[in-house]
């Protein structure tokens, strides 16, 4: 597959990703608080499925492993929010099954590959562990908001999981200057602004609680 192709698979997940956080953005700053639209799950679950097949193309185990682990979180805040019950059977068994069908199958028809999958010639191992580490924290932020949304019954967006997601985006924007990827630049710092203007949509909204 050409490297166009494959970048543009990476860069119209990232349009997606921006997409829902302008969205959610907008509908916060109108309504001076943190909203979640259920519109904001579903741009995150499809662009999520994109990034994924990028990582996999890109034989980068780090994007993959970060895809994969917020994947399931994107389906269970669209069940919070009776969504994912709307959507035909037939396309809820494939989002379900789609990562593990990926991630078994892709490699020499059906076995893992370890060799490729942690010993890419263009990623220093170094470097790699810094990509599974931001993964790791930025994915932290999504654990977080599901355990607070599975207490609370409501899908929303906690202030925790905006300021996770700063430190998360600032070490994967780390990791895409030296990696030289500019699907991963490019998304992060758009996301970046976005998380820290809801820090300060969230102060605003609970100084005026107070």
């Amino acid at each position: 597959m050409s490297n166009w192709l494959i970048y543009g698979i990476g860069f119209l997940a990232q349009i997606l990703f921006s997409g829902r956080l302008l969205l959610q953005w907008i509908l916060s700053e109108k309504s001076k608080k943190i909203v979640t639209p259920s519109l904001f799950w579903k741009l995150s679950l499809l662009a999520s499925f994109l990034l994924f097949v990028y990582g996999h193309l890109r034989d980068d185990f780090a994007i993959m492993l970060g895809q994969a682990l917020t994947y399931y979180i994107y389906i269970r805040n669209l069940q919070l929010q009776g969504e994912w019950q709307k959507s035909p059977k037939v396309l809820q068994w494939f989002l379900l099954f789609f990562p593990a069908i990926v991630v078994i199958y892709a490699y020499n028809n059906g076995a893992y590959d370890l060799q490729e999958l942690f010993h890419n010639d263009d990623i220093p191992l170094w470097l790699l562990l810094l990509g599974i580490v931001s993964q790791i924290i930025f994915t932290l932020r999504f654990i977080y908001q599901w355990m607070y949304s599975e207490k609370t019954k409501v899908s929303q967006l906690p202030v925790g999981f905006w300021r996770m997601s700063v430190i998360g985006a600032s070490l994967i924007l780390t990791y895409a200057i030296f990696r030289e990827d500019p699907v991963l630049f490019v998304g992060h710092i758009a996301g970046l602004i976005i998380y820290i203007r809801n820090i300060f949509i969230w102060k605003k909204q609970f100084n005026a609680g107070d």
